[in-house]
């Protein structure tokens, strides 16, 4: 799943239903049948009733539809902008043209700013709103208790559903951050076993093969002999061959595979995260070294840097592949010393016939490039 995937679904663990979210905005509306009542009762004829009835309508369907165009608190439906727009519109005409109880269509457009708009624009349009139900107020000669209420209620709701909207999408975020540091555990535990698996058991099989070399030519005069140890040297073989290739499945992840875990790392450690990747896609054997030093670097960003921003580059082009991870943090200081991690990349990269360097820049922050020639074989 995408990070942008694990987003929606987590913001819909946080959002009501459509449904539910319709009932309650409906019961809401009721607080709309004093502008229904000066129409049925005659405070408003002719015309002007006509259109204002037809305003009212066409505001509450604006409203529902804006409601159910939202699709979760971190993320706008095709339409939720312009169904917004539409919404205000309507509100402000009819408290300017109307006056009276008409004055509390803003107050509805506040409720839908508070869970649609981000925090800061938010704010700046219950301020608008207010100042449109003091204005239409004042020019349509309103009661003065009237404006004072309807302007307290603009910015007791506004600032109701910002903050909720505020600790929704902080719950989602702090879910999400937590689905990172477990998946990263796992991740952590899978290569330890995957390394450990490679280490012991597969220096056991080489030792086998080894013996059973030997021991096949000190029983040379023994057909019988030879032919037991030529057996065990090919199953020792063959199982070092299969651990290998399972630790291989365990251990690589493919280069965009990488990027986009890196992604989802990086955001949901707030670090804003800038990726360009220019060439022809990667060979094999250099997908999946560079899929573990992205892997690597990122990791070092996040628990380390202490950085605000990181720059992913990869380009393949020229003859050669290289790798770039930059970042802002703290760096490192000097004499710096990579961890085992960076010096196992080295270890990796030089096996390929390429150079890794790393440690932190002049300016501030750290740097961490992987240069390998072209056609290189990556060691698994």
């Amino acid at each position: 799943m995408s990070f942008a995937e694990r987003i929606s679904f987590a913001g819909d663990e946080d959002t009501p239903s459509r449904g539910r979210r319709l009932l309650g905005i409906s019961v809401g509306l009721v607080y709309l049948v004093f502008p229904v009542t000066e129409i049925v009762v005659g405070v408003l004829t002719g015309a002007r009733a006509i259109w204002a009835g037809v305003l009212l309508l066409t505001f509450v369907a604006a409203f529902l539809a804006t409601v159910l165009s939202v699709k979760s608190f971190l993320e706008r439906g095709r339409w939720t902008y312009p169904l917004l727009a539409l919404t205000t519109a309507l509100g402000v005409t009819g408290a300017l043209v109307f006056g009276g109880s008409w004055l509390s269509l803003p107050v509805y457009t506040v409720v839908l700013y508070g869970f649609t708009l981000p925090p800061a624009l938010a704010l700046w349009a219950m301020l608008a709103n207010l100042a449109v139900v003091i204005v239409a107020g004042i020019i349509n000669h309103s009661e003065l208790e009237g404006i004072i209420v309807l302007a307290f209620q603009v910015v007791t709701l506004g600032v109701l559903f910002i903050s909720v909207r505020n600790s929704r999408v902080l719950n989602v975020k702090l879910r999400l951050a937590q689905d990172e540091v477990a998946r990263l555990a796992v991740t952590e535990e899978r290569l330890r076993i995957a390394r450990d698996l490679h280490d012991l058991l597969g220096h056991s099989l080489s030792l086998i093969v080894l013996k059973s070399e030997l021991a096949g030519r000190l029983a040379e005069e023994s057909p019988q002999a030879r032919k037991e140890m030529a057996d065990i040297e090919t199953v020792a073989r063959k199982a070092l061959t299969e651990v290998r290739e399972a630790v291989t499945g365990w251990r690589q992840r493919s280069l965009p595979e990488e990027i986009d875990g890196a992604r989802a790392v990086l955001r949901a450690a707030g670090v804003r995260e800038q990726v360009r990747v220019a060439g022809t896609p990667l060979p094999a054997p250099l997908d999946g070294l560079f899929g573990w030093a992205v892997r690597e670097g990122t990791t070092n960003v996040v628990r380390h840097a202490r950085a605000t921003t990181c720059e992913i580059k990869v380009t393949y082009e020229g003859g050669e592949a290289i790798l770039e991870i930059v970042d802002n943090g703290k760096g490192g200081v000097e004499p710096y010393t990579p961890g085992s991690g960076l010096r196992g990349l080295g270890e990796r990269a030089a096996d390929a016939g390429g150079t890794m360097t790393a440690g932190p820049r002049p300016g501030g922050g750290h740097h961490l490039r992987l240069l390998v020639p072209a056609g290189a074989k990556a060691r698994a």
